[in-house]
């Protein structure tokens, strides 16, 4: 499977499907207070840069970047469970980076949770390194908080 990955329109119908298809694999793993989800409308501000995966017209992946003062945000990362294992959260998160390092910021920075084993190693592959809460989140110990350079 060859896919292309595009900026997409979160409220796209064809894009929310995957969104919420994250929100349903989150949800229950985490309590509320613990769950980061941006929801559409906040994804579609003009500071967040968010993309799509496709794969002709299927969904098969998503993620995006929230630009911040002097770093960008990673979130949303998701990829179908018939997507998995061809590399396309890398190709994914090389997009997002990409897209932070050209608007001026070069430094990412993520949460994620805990029970993501499959997240975390890849973004410990990538070179994200361990550090405390960042903006607005607290200590929280369900999150992993994450940062690399984008240099």
């Amino acid at each position: 499977m060859t896919a292309v990955i595009t900026i997409a329109d979160p409220a796209d119908p064809s894009v929310r499907v995957l969104i919420d298809a994250l929100d349903q694999y989150m949800i229950p793993l985490y309590p509320a207070e613990s769950n980061h989800l941006l929801d559409i409308e906040t994804l579609r501000q003009p500071e967040m840069r968010f993309f799509a995966a496709f794969a002709g017209d299927d969904v098969m992946g998503c993620g995006g970047c929230w630009l911040h003062g002097d770093y960008a945000e990673i979130k949303r990362v998701y990829v179908s469970p018939r997507a998995r294992g061809m590399g396309l959260a890398k190709k994914l998160m090389d997009r997002i980076e990409a897209e932070a390092r050209m608007t001026g910021r070069m430094i990412a920075r993520l949460e994620t949770g805990i029970h993501q084993p499959e997240a975390l190693g890849l973004y410990r592959r990538l070179g994200y390194a361990d550090r405390g809460p960042f903006g607005d989140y607290a200590e929280d110990p369900n999150s992993v908080f994450m940062e690399r350079l984008l240099a």
